[in-house]
């Protein structure tokens, strides 16, 4: 009988320090755009880069030119196009897909696909984000399309990001946990900077700061 006891108290030990499945997901706080409303799955909105106040003169500030995400093509490679940050120019809409597809909501720290929902420029490429490989002559890992939806594993471990809280907005990370014993990188997504001027969007110590405006 005490052995019975003794085996049941271990049990429930162990089952108490365990999440339930699920639970992590429903902790996590839900994104909201600029309104302060939930972000909705496979809804479209526009990421907005929150841009610094720089001041216009000695008493008052001005806000510089309103920015948002765009697609480019950079150098010589004309598909798929890559991810860009573009000033005085409404942007495209995108959508967002957690891993979960079931899930109605976006929460932060979760995995998800990023696709712009517009009609693709590339014939044989999709509007998914997804990591591009390392760039050699640059040193830097940026943000392109062409990215495969859904289907959670190794082979798609470059498709998935993540919101993230940052400050009174957001930052976008690329730091998969699709698949739980494959280690990757994990970074923030920020701005790079190239020599023809055109901010792409790269991984970065630096994130970049967004918020969300339903489209």
């Amino acid at each position: 009988m005490k052995i019975t006891l003794l085996a049941f108290i271990l049990l429930f030990a162990f089952l108490s320090s365990q999440p339930f499945l699920g639970a992590a997901d429903a902790s996590n706080d839900q994104v909201v755009d600029i309104l302060g409303k939930k972000l909705r799955a496979y809804a479209s909105y526009y990421i907005l880069p929150v841009l610094p106040i720089h001041k216009c003169g000695p008493y008052d500030k001005c806000r510089s030119s309103g920015s948002s995400l765009a697609l480019a093509s950079i150098g010589r490679k004309t598909c798929p196009l890559d991810v860009v940050v573009v000033d005085k120019y409404q942007g495209l809409p995108l959508t967002f897909t957690p891993v979960n597809p079931k899930k109605g909501v976006i929460r932060v720290s979760t995995d998800l696909n990023i696709k712009f929902a517009s009609r693709p420029t590339c014939l044989h490429h999709s509007m998914v984000w997804k990591l591009d490989s390392f760039d050699v002559y640059k040193r830097q890992w940026f943000v392109t399309t062409g990215g495969v939806a859904g289907n959670p594993g190794p082979e798609t471990i470059n498709n998935w990001f993540k919101i993230e809280k940052y400050g009174d907005g957001y930052k976008l990370v690329f730091c998969p946990s699709v698949v739980q014993s494959f280690k990757y990188l994990c970074n923030n997504v920020g701005v790079f900077v190239d020599q023809n001027g055109n901010k792409r969007l790269a991984l970065s110590d630096v994130p970049l700061k967004v918020k969300f405006q339903q489209a």
